[in-house]
C-alpha cells in the first residue's frame, strides 16, 4: 500500500529557514515523481516544487531561489529546505507522489497517486 508521510513543519516568524521531509513507502515502480504542494485556508492548492527520480527539479516562480528540493539516492525521500520564510508561505504542505508524469505536470495538475496528510508551516510577520 502507498503511503506518504510528511514532517518539519512549525510556526516561524519571517525570514526564518525550516526543513521539510518526506518518505513515501509501498511504491510500485522506481520512477516516479515526488513533490510539494501547500495550500492555505480558503485558497487553491499550489505546487510548490518537484523532483524525479533523475533529480530534474521543477519550482513555483513564488518560491525559486528560496527554496530547494533534494532527494537522497534510492530511497523514496525528499526533502523541501524553505529560505527566508514569507507570511505569504503559510499553509499546510503536503507531500505527493506521482508515476507515469514529469515533474512540470506534477507541479500543474498535483501528484496524482499518493499525498500525505500535510504538515503545517505557519510564518508570522
Amino acid at each position: 500500500q502507498l503511503q506518504v508521510a510528511e514532517s518539519g513543519g512549525d510556526s516561524v516568524q519571517a525570514g526564518a529557514s525550516l526543513n521539510l521531509s518526506c518518505v513515501a513507502s509501498g511504491l510500485a515502480y522506481d520512477t516516479y515523481v515526488m513533490g510539494w504542494l501547500r495550500q492555505a485556508p480558503g485558497e487553491k492548492r499550489e505546487g510548490v516544487a518537484a523532483i524525479d527520480t533523475d533529480g530534474k527539479t521543477t519550482y513555483a516562480d513564488s518560491v525559486k531561489g528560496r527554496f530547494i528540493i533534494s532527494k537522497e539516492d534510492g530511497k523514496a525521500t525528499i526533502y523541501l529546505q524553505m529560505n527566508q520564510l514569507k507570511p505569504e508561505d503559510t499553509a499546510m504542505y503536503i507531500c505527493a507522489v506521482e508515476f507515469f508524469t514529469n515533474t512540470d505536470d506534477f507541479l500543474e495538475y498535483g501528484g496524482k497517486n499518493a499525498w500525505g496528510r500535510g504538515t503545517q508551516v505557519t510564518v508570522s510577520a
